[in-house]
């Protein structure tokens, strides 16, 4: 017992001792050294001995005294920067600028011989190993003790070009592509606003992937801000590789089968979604942009129905819901009438349903699922497949198995066309294709084996489920309550009535148009 007591005192005693008295000489950042042979040897230490990263050595000054050495990865640096911008500059220069010491030679050559836009300086390890990774070209001096980290950035990016997944027949067609300059840039050609923020972090300790948060200061709720900055930084993982990899670390509820992070690929839509007080996450590598929080509601708004009028947009709107209820329910109530509910069905249509199944020798259910599967395999290889190709089996494959599937008896025409119901309606809400199709399936086990009373039941299970999510602190089925400062749900008010934004997810900065006088309201008319 003594001896437990002991060991527990060291125990307390070590744990409690100062910081400085420990030994952190491990952990404290390595400095690069005034000398060009070691630095050389420093790189190669840790960036190996790889064929695309290369070492210039070169001369300069009016006696050729001084010793640079620029070491850049071939590819992701521009050469013709190497050249015109850092080279022929410090080459032709014939001034004395490097007379008063070492650090007047960083300091000349940075302010007054270089040209860049952007060139740092810094004088640790990390720093620099990262700068050159990153596409920057690191300049050693002889003697000196930090190194100029000089953008020059050049490698190639595909140009902005109209998105693939979220066609408009009238609206911006612009979308985002894989860099994420050009990404910031064109939110910045939407927000000319100096309220926009922007924070830099880098996220993947073997991928370094640089990630952006924007935001409207004042219009973003800072709680919400400052949970996304906590579950950023307690991201620790080796790579992130797209703007998906951040979506599953950062969501409230990753076992949930709905998103609670947004996404897009166009410039407008996340301008817009920004200017209600959500913030966008831009990662570099990915042509799609996140948005925190997202609400259950966004599913069934599109960025074409702020550029149509407003009836046209409610009325569509009001599809794409029905659209969603029929993707999910349309094979589940049909095999629940059938099975077990078949006084609810019309006697002419009910005979007919008999003789389109007779002779097949499955059940519903088995039918059902046939079908079902035999779709998303269908959709499955037209999206893997070249898109000419792909497209052709889609069309063929769905057409020649289901006519081939009657035709044999292996199931009944009724239930290709639910199938086929289904799965349009499907496509009207592409943010919600993964929870469909999970739902759709679920369901149709629930009404196979408990009818019409399992199939309520399973419907009162997704509401109560989607009542406790939450998405960064907002309640991801907010906003579908009949409220007047919840003006953009269901209904698409015309935008002189929008007035404020959203309540549930905006900050401070509620109003979002001020009063105009009835002059301005009914035109001059004259």
């Amino acid at each position: 017992m003594f001896s437990f007591l002991v060991k527990k005192l060291n125990h307390i005693l070590k744990s409690s001792k100062r910081p400085d008295e420990s030994n952190n000489t491990e952990d404290a950042p390595k400095l690069i050294s005034k000398s060009l042979l070691s630095n050389v040897e420093m790189m190669k230490k840790i960036l190996g001995e790889s064929s695309d990263i290369k070492y210039h050595d070169f001369l300069f000054g009016d006696k050729s005294q001084y010793a640079g050495l620029l070491v850049y990865i071939e590819g992701l640096a521009d050469s013709k920067v190497i050249t015109e911008g850092i080279l022929t500059p410090i080459l032709v220069h014939k001034n004395e600028l490097f007379s008063e010491g070492e650090e007047m030679s960083i300091g000349s050559l940075k302010r007054t011989i270089i040209c860049s836009g952007d060139i740092l300086e810094s004088g640790l390890q990390n720093e620099v190993v990262n700068a050159c990774l990153s596409g920057k070209i690191v300049m050693f001096i002889e003697g000196a003790e930090r190194a100029l980290l000089i953008s020059a950035k050049g490698w190639e990016t595909r140009a902005v070009s109209e998105p693939q997944t979220e066609s408009v027949v009238r609206g911006p067609r612009e979308g985002f592509t894989e860099n994420i300059r050009t990404n910031t840039s064109l939110i910045r050609r939407k927000i000319k606003s100096p309220l926009l923020r922007m924070e830099h972090m880098t996220l993947g300790k073997k991928t370094s992937t640089a990630i952006n948060i924007l935001y409207l200061e004042g219009v973003a709720k800072d709680e919400v801000l400052q949970i996304l900055r906590q579950r950023l930084k307690n991201i620790d993982v080796d790579s992130i590789l797209d703007a998906g990899y951040i979506e599953e670390y950062i969501e409230d509820d990753p076992r949930s089968i709905f998103s609670t992070v947004g996404y897009s690929e166009k410039p407008d839509v996340i301008a817009a979604k920004m200017l209600e007080g959500r913030i966008a996450i831009v990662v570099d590598g990915s042509p799609f942009v996140l948005t925190v929080p997202m609400l259950f509601i966004e599913s069934f708004q599109t960025a074409e129905d702020y550029y149509v009028r407003p009836f046209y947009a409610s009325l569509v709107r009001f599809l794409r819901l029905i659209a969603y209820l029929l993707s999910i329910f349309t094979v589940p109530t049909f095999i629940t009438l059938t099975t077990y509910h078949q006084e609810f069905i019309p006697t002419t249509l009910l005979f007919t349903i008999a003789n389109a199944r007779e002779g097949t020798p499955f059940p519903v259910l088995i039918e059902a699922l046939i079908m079902v599967f035999s779709f998303e395999i269908l959709r499955e290889a037209g999206l893997r497949l070249p898109r000419p190709v792909g497209q052709s089996i889609s069309i063929v494959g769905a057409l020649v198995m289901g006519d081939a599937a009657v035709a044999a008896g292996l199931v009944g025409a009724p239930i290709v066309i639910m199938v086929a119901l289904s799965a349009v309606a499907g496509f009207t809400i592409p943010t919600q294709a993964d929870s469909i199709s999970i739902i759709r399936v679920a369901m149709m086990l629930i009404a196979a084996f408990l009818g019409g009373f399992g199939l309520a039941m399973g419907f009162i299970i997704m509401l109560i489920h989607l009542g406790k999510i939450k998405s960064f602190g907002v309640h991801y089925f907010g906003g579908l309550a009949p409220d007047y400062n919840q003006q953009d749900n269901f209904i698409r008010l015309s935008l002189l009535s929008m007035k404020k934004r959203p309540m549930n997810i905006v900050g401070e900065d509620v109003i979002r148009r001020g009063e105009i006088n009835n002059e301005q309201d009914t035109g001059s008319g004259q």
